[in-house]
């Protein structure tokens, strides 16, 4: 497929079983763009709709691979024009596999009660305390960064900041703000990771 028959951004369309592209991951999107290299091999975890890593692939040149357990939004990311695989969380990746790890979660914190069960639940819901999805990411996504690898990750302040960054922490990976955005109700944030002992230049 080449660049002039894709679908720009603005042409894809949301449907029921895939989250749309909403100021998180714009804020998530911009901030990657503003970071990653050409040539840079990206993966865009949790793709949803594609945004991210279409925006990533179009303004930066990198190698952007998109993945998602949710199979709606895999054939989502390939109508974006995008390399889709199905996968939960980093599991079937080698290890240094990737320059950037760029993952927008569930992270709104959701009583048990109010679960529902279906592919948006999936990708709204980050359990009751934000972090049923988070936390194995940071646990993992280590493993498959290439030397002087980075991740961003999106969290709210709902999520609890200091929690997940003393989990980020305990994980190896140290944490600095990238960028963030306020409103009434949240602040959404996103976290740049890097493994200990891995601040080279970049």
């Amino acid at each position: 497929m080449t660049d002039r028959d894709r679908p720009r951004l603005a042409d894809l369309r949301g449907e029921p079983n895939v989250y749309r592209a909403a100021e998180d991951s714009q804020l998530l999107a911009t901030t990657a763009v503003s970071r990653v290299g050409r040539g840079d091999r990206v993966l865009d975890l949790g793709t949803g709709s594609g945004h991210v890593g279409r925006a990533v692939d179009e303004a930066c040149g990198a190698r952007v691979v998109a993945s998602d357990l949710n199979p709606h939004a895999c054939r989502r990311a390939r109508d974006a024009g995008l390399e889709a695989v199905r996968a939960d969380m980093v599991a079937p990746f080698r290890g240094g596999s990737f320059d950037w790890v760029l993952f927008n979660p569930p992270y709104l914190p959701t009583p048990e009660d109010q679960e529902w069960d279906d592919w948006m639940e999936r990708a709204l819901s980050g359990g009751a305390d934000g972090r049923a999805v988070v936390d194995p990411f940071l646990a993992s996504v280590r493993r498959v960064l290439a030397p002087g690898g980075r991740a961003l990750l999106l969290v709210s302040s709902l999520t609890g900041l200091d929690t997940v960054r003393d989990t980020a922490r305990a994980a190896g990976l140290v944490t600095e703000e990238a960028a963030d955005e306020s409103y009434p109700s949240e602040r959404l944030v996103v976290l740049e990771l890097v493994p200990t002992g891995g601040r080279g230049p970049r």
